[in-house]
């Protein structure tokens, strides 16, 4: 059995600027064939705007609006810049295949779910995803939000079973929530069907309190062998997501020998706290923004590419 073991403000005004000159171009479009000026109106009275004219005022607005209270919010949550704004999701999504060296025997004849670090993609794009559930902090959820950053939730009901509550928040703030099994345990020490157990029985939590079941699973410390990608497979999962890099809320860790972020890495965060780290949740998240904005690197929603 073979076992693999894992352990700023610019772009926003160049947005502006874009979409301005596309409306823009709309308004200039709307007038192109008239062979005459319009006539002044009677009584001096100013002219109506036509409707492109009055969708360029609304769009410029809301753009001004969203970026004020972007900009607003990293600096009530104490970031160095605004964070940058994700690109659109792919029309097309990138085809995702298992990272070299972390096949399993049979892998692709089996047709087992890829296990990856990384997402194909050309743009400076980053993807968090936070695991297990132990640490429930509303401060948290309340950054997040505010900030408006994607992030995805792997959870495991032996930590979340005492506030399923938390979690359903966290979901109606457009959280994905996917499987990270039922008690964290090292999955190649099982046997298939204690795997399969641990694997489908989380499934079922997750179905059972937040109405949707997995397509993503992580398996506990990023190690698997052959019956747990099978096992996965049989409980409805597609993909198997590990990470590039992990933050915490006083340190990064890099997988990569140049200790670099590249587009499309997936960074793994723990739900912790003060027992486990040296900060809290909001700290590990300035962290995290204040690194990858720097770098000239937004969020993206993993699901998203998938």
């Amino acid at each position: 059995m073979r076992v693999v073991g894992q352990n700023d403000k610019k772009w926003t005004r160049v947005g502006v600027r874009t979409g301005l000159a596309v409306l823009a171009l709309a308004v200039l479009a709307s007038g192109c064939g008239q062979d005459r000026e319009p006539a002044e109106p009677a009584g001096g009275q100013q002219p109506l705007q036509a409707p492109p004219a009055r969708a360029l005022d609304s769009y410029a607005g809301k753009l001004r609006a969203a970026q004020a209270a972007r900009a607003a919010a990293a600096k009530r949550w104490g970031l160095k810049k605004v964070p940058l704004a994700a690109p659109p999701p792919p029309a097309e999504k990138p085809r995702i295949t298992t990272r070299e060296g972390f096949e399993v025997d049979g892998h692709e004849r089996l047709d087992l779910p890829p296990v990856f670090t990384t997402v194909p993609v050309e743009e400076k794009v980053v993807f968090l995803t936070i695991d297990d559930g132990a640490e429930k902090d509303p401060e948290f959820l309340r950054m997040m939000s505010e900030l408006k950053v994607p992030y995805s939730a792997f959870l495991s009901d032996y930590v979340v079973n005492d506030d399923y509550g938390y979690f359903k928040d966290m979901q109606k703030r457009g959280v994905s929530l996917h499987n990270h099994t039922l008690h964290h345990p090292y999955l190649p020490a099982l046997s298939r069907a204690r795997q399969k157990r641990e694997i489908c029985g989380m499934q079922d939590v997750v179905e059972e309190h937040y109405g949707t079941r997995p397509v993503l699973f992580r398996p506990p410390y990023g190690n698997y062998d052959k019956n747990t990608l099978r096992a996965a497979k049989s409980c409805g999962i597609t993909h198997v997501p590990l990470w590039n890099e992990e933050v915490f809320a006083d340190h990064w860790e890099y997988r990569e020998w140049d200790r670099k972020i590249h587009p499309g890495d997936i960074v793994l965060s723990h739900f912790r706290g003060r027992d486990d780290w040296k900060g809290t949740m909001p700290d590990m998240i300035r962290r995290f923004l204040d690194k990858v904005t720097a770098e000239g690197y937004a969020v993206g929603r993993l699901e998203d590419y998938l």
